[in-house]
């Protein structure tokens, strides 16, 4: 669990009670800044009176912790987070590509059935590596070198990015059930309600829920804009793939007398748009892995820091 943190007396914020880092002997915590009960960044101060920043996306992604060797931006497969932006990539793909007419006119209801399920495979796959990035990051600054022993499960409230993480994975298992079950045939009206429609409710429920808190992490706040940024636009993406995917689900909501969807065209549209935008937050995933860690071993002001 992340216990204690030291603050500096004369400049202590009320949040930085909630950081959830352990700090070494010496450091403190100047001043910290988030949404609502989570801190995402921080101004730390180290053993030799430095400015030294504490981010919680770049804590998450460049830690390496998980990683055999960085490689390069394109070309990884000893780095979780390649494996993440790579996997997440196909799935939306399977999506997109499952959600165009022609292509259930051209290999029609089972195949295109399989496709959608095939993509949730590579969505839950990708959401796990992602629980597993959230659960092990470090709970010490990146330049302190300490050892923590691998974990698969964990329980940190404190950290929005694993409530995120924790969330998306969850709804990637809703979609897992959703989409098995559609391959059936065979289904009554209140089946295919129970056992399809269902499972996508709530698998969209947990992706724009997980996709707020993504956004929010990145954000520091419930809004900024940072175009410039590979984790604003990762975020932005994301949270934009998810209201689709409502759109799409509350479309497919199944009507009773018929057992039809209640407009076809918000699910296909809704399917297909949420899949592009997760597929651009993906292959994003890739030159976030591998850019400079956001000024780490820099002094900095808390100015620069937290505005």
């Amino acid at each position: 669990m992340i216990t204690e943190k030291k603050t500096d007396n004369n400049m202590k914020s009320n949040k930085c009670d909630l950081l959830p880092v352990n700090l070494p002997e010496e450091w403190s915590c100047l001043k910290a800044k988030g949404p609502g009960p989570f801190v995402t960044k921080a101004v730390l101060k180290n053993a030799e009176g430095e400015s030294v920043p504490w981010i919680s996306r770049n804590q998450l992604k460049h830690h390496f912790r998980l990683d055999r060797s960085k490689g390069s931006t394109w070309w990884a497969p000893g780095a979780i987070g390649w494996w993440i932006g790579i996997l997440f990539s196909i799935g939306a793909t399977c999506f997109a590509v499952g959600a165009v007419p022609a292509y259930l006119t051209a290999v029609g209801n089972t195949y295109d059935g399989l496709t959608f399920f095939i993509g949730s495979i590579f969505f839950t796959t990708a959401a796990f590596l992602q629980y597993l990035e959230a659960t092990n990051m470090p709970h010490k600054p990146l330049n302190i070198k300490s050892k923590e022993k691998f974990r698969f499960l964990a329980w940190t409230p404190k950290r929005i990015g694993w409530w995120a993480a924790a969330v998306q994975f969850i709804g990637t298992l809703f979609f897992n059930l959703n989409t098995f079950t559609a391959l059936r045939s065979d289904l009554s009206i209140s089946q295919i309600t129970n056992l399809v429609w269902v499972p996508d409710a709530y698998g969209s429920i947990c992706f724009l829920i997980a996709g707020s808190l993504a956004w929010m992490e990145v954000s520091h706040a419930l809004w900024s804009w940072n175009p410039r940024s590979f984790s604003w636009g990762i975020g932005a993406l994301n949270l934009i793939g998810s209201i689709f995917f409502g759109i799409s689900a509350v479309g497919a909501f199944v009507l009773p007398d018929t057992g039809l969807p209640l407009n076809i065209f918000l699910v296909n549209m809704g399917t297909f748009a949420g899949a592009v935008c997760f597929l651009a937050a993906a292959v994003l995933l890739l030159p976030e892995r591998v850019q400079e860690t956001i000024k780490d071993q820099q002094v900095l002001t808390q100015n620069q820091i937290l505005n």
